[in-house]
């Protein structure tokens, strides 16, 4: 089983980024054939300051090493190291039909929240399915969110496998229901775009105001909340809290006499426990970026043996060789 994933350098990673993602593909790495990359290329269609892009991405390397990705055990690349996804990505392109990308909900909704439009962010998902079909990818881990873009990458690959012939290997997604989607402070899905995020790293006192900031409703600590399952900070906890913590929070919430206050405090030092070893582990991995750079190196030389396969097989396939 080879399985593929990516994220943006656009940002500081969060929550919603380690549980929809990065989580399950750490785990998935002692599981199966696993290649893992830095989507900067895909950055472009909303990130234009080269400076913080490079920053963005060393920052994404040590997230993901702190956070359990096993070098050893995966291929952890930079997206643009292999260019070969980008020549793919044109193949593909011929073979995609312009209504398959008008229906793409994320393209809607970035539109909607007021991101400028360009071709990139109304191309993503071609790219989006070049990285994946460049691999061989059986398995696609992502958030109920991206779910879409993996049926349009198999629509993508049954497109050009009927125009030339059996090419590209049809992948399924992975999504886990329970963290598919992560609400971010304000109850909207968590996301940089919104202004949402709380970040897996960062200073202290930042991460407690945020956290601290989280939206609740006008009732008093002494009404009881029946929906106590819907709040938001009980969301978040029975991520980052043992599974005992979180239902006894959740219970007085509900019986009545729990403060949103003290719940939120309650929240944070779970939250702050749950990452403390992921902090301790990026300050060694920070003292020492040459040794994320040649783990980066290293991936990408192993991903481009691959995918310079995959891609002259397409070129054989629609005549291009």
């Amino acid at each position: 089983m080879r399985i593929l994933s990516g994220i943006q350098p656009s940002g500081a990673l969060h929550v919603g980024n380690y549980f929809g993602m990065m989580k399950p593909a750490i785990e998935l790495q002692e599981k199966g054939d696993a290649f893992y990359f830095i989507a900067n290329y895909h950055s472009m269609t909303s990130l234009f300051d080269a400076a913080e892009r490079r920053k963005n991405t060393l920052d994404v390397a040590l997230d993901f090493l702190a956070c359990g990705l096993d070098p050893a055990k995966s291929v952890f690349f930079r997206q643009s190291d292999v260019p070969e996804v980008t020549e793919l990505s044109w193949l593909l392109t011929t073979v995609t039909p312009m209504g398959l990308l008008e229906r793409a909900h994320s393209y809607k909704d970035k539109i909607a929240k007021g991101i400028s439009p360009n071709h990139g962010l109304f191309a993503y998902p071609v790219l989006m399915a070049a990285d994946i079909l460049i691999y061989d990818s059986n398995v696609v881990p992502v958030g109920r969110d991206q779910k879409q873009h993996v049926e349009m990458t198999r629509d993508i690959a049954a497109k050009f496998n009927e125009a030339y012939g059996e090419t590209f290997v049809i992948p399924e997604p992975l999504i886990r229901d329970e963290v598919a989607v992560v609400s971010g402070t304000d109850g909207q899905k968590m996301s940089k775009s919104y202004g949402n995020t709380i970040e897996i790293f960062g200073d202290e006192k930042v991460l407690r105001k945020k956290v601290m900031s989280i939206l609740m409703d006008s009732r008093t600590p002494q009404e009881p909340k029946p929906d106590a399952e819907k709040n938001l900070a009980i969301e978040l906890l029975k991520l980052v809290a043992p599974p005992a913590v979180a239902k006894d929070l959740e219970d007085r919430l509900r019986a009545g006499g729990l403060g949103y206050g003290d719940l939120k405090k309650a929240l944070f030092e779970q939250y702050w426990a749950c990452f403390a070893e992921a902090r301790r582990k990026r300050a060694e991995l920070a003292a020492n970026p040459g040794y994320v750079r040649q783990v980066l190196r290293e991936g990408a030389s192993r991903a481009r043996t691959l995918a310079q396969k995959v891609l002259k097989r397409a070129k054989l396939a629609c005549g291009l060789e």
